[in-house]
């Protein structure tokens, strides 16, 4: 279990670098990804764009 929760840190951690690069390609601005100001800092609830990277991770383990 203590492995899984290690992946899913390193993989947020590797994600929030990659949000400015990601957000150019669209990720993060898809409808139902949710955005709000708090304490003068922009937040990202990413939903709809964790779907769609999950569905294609999930296409990409069943053809390999």
């Amino acid at each position: 279990m203590i492995r899984w929760v290690l992946v899913i840190f390193i993989t947020l951690l590797i994600l929030s670098y990659l949000l400015p690069w990601l957000e150019k390609l669209g990720l993060g601005r898809l409808p139902g990804d949710f955005r709000f100001k708090l304490f003068g800092r922009i937040h990202v609830l990413p939903f709809a764009s964790t779907i769609l990277l999950s569905l294609l991770a999930a296409l990409i383990g069943k053809f390999l």
